[in-house]
């Protein structure tokens, strides 16, 4: 279990890549994707400095 919430923020960081790359090939209309996208990016560094100095 420690070693999924370890890696945890690195899941949240790949999630926000891969909506990026689906916004990017699909002419989408919205800015949805890409709020949803700096959101699991920057939720994800953050989740990952702090599971990593708090499980250590």
């Amino acid at each position: 279990m420690n070693t999924f919430l370890k890696n945890f923020g690195i899941l949240l960081i790949i999630a926000g890549v891969v909506v990026l790359a689906v916004y990017a090939m699909n002419p989408i209309v919205s800015n949805t994707p890409l709020a949803l996208a700096a959101l699991l990016l920057i939720g994800g560094i953050a989740v990952h400095i702090i599971l990593n100095r708090v499980l250590e």
